[in-house]
């Protein structure tokens, strides 16, 4: 029997190379995408959906959570705090949603231990990321260790972060050498017909794109901001 693994897929960039890196590794993916009533919640669906179509992934779930909406506290959640367009800086941008992944790494985890399922993916990225404390190495390490107190004794998962330490160049560069379709992905934090191009998640993938000396197929309003 072919070993399972549970990939969080938002619909970008990072989580759909870290979901073909999983296949190659040899796992069985099971994705699964969350509605968080994020501003972009309806691209990021479709985006999620052509993603697993190309790679072939059958098995999905798709987990509505509109409690983050409630608790606000972030401009992804929140229509009345304005999405960030003046680049990144050295605080936490309020782009960030209280302790997102946490929440969705106990959801995974759920469905992993449901499934059969030995490992968790899921494309965090601290080296070259928008400074969110939920992405970081030392986090995924401890949210490891507290799944595995909080299941059953036979279960045991690891959570894999195969990008965590790369730059969005490296990413491209990953995603072009295995054949990620890119132009299916959905980056842009305030748009869903055409990328801003100036929040802070636009501005990395341009970056990315243009360091990495590749074209970025996906629409923008503005490409001239790319730090």
């Amino acid at each position: 029997m072919k070993r399972k693994a549970v990939c969080v897929i938002s619909g970008g960039m990072d989580s759909a190379v870290s979901a073909k890196i999983a296949q190659n590794e040899g796992f069985e993916v099971i994705g699964v995408h969350f509605n968080y009533l994020q501003r972009t919640e309806k691209k990021e669906l479709e985006a999620f959906y052509e993603i697993v179509k190309a790679l072939g992934i059958a098995d999905t779930y798709v987990i509505d959570l509109p409690f983050f909406a409630q608790i606000g506290a972030s401009a992804l959640t929140d229509y009345d705090i304005d999405v960030p367009i003046s680049g990144l800086g050295n605080d936490v941008p309020i782009t960030y949603v209280p302790f997102r992944n946490g929440i969705f790494l106990s959801i995974a985890t759920s469905i992993a231990e449901k499934e059969g399922a030995e490992v968790i993916y899921i494309g965090v990225v601290e080296a070259d990321g928008s400074g969110y404390p939920d992405c970081t190495k030392s986090y995924i390490t401890q949210m490891e260790y507290a799944i595995n107190q909080g299941t059953k004794a036979v279960t045991k998962i690891s959570i894999k972060t195969p990008l965590i330490m790369m730059s969005k160049k490296d990413i491209v560069k990953k995603a072009i050498e295995l054949e990620v379709p890119l132009q299916a992905t959905w980056s842009c934090y305030k748009n869903e017909t055409v990328a801003c191009g100036v929040c802070d998640s636009c501005r990395l993938r341009l970056r990315g794109f243009k360091e990495a000396e590749f074209d970025d197929f996906i629409p923008y309003e503005s490409t001239i901001s790319t730090q």
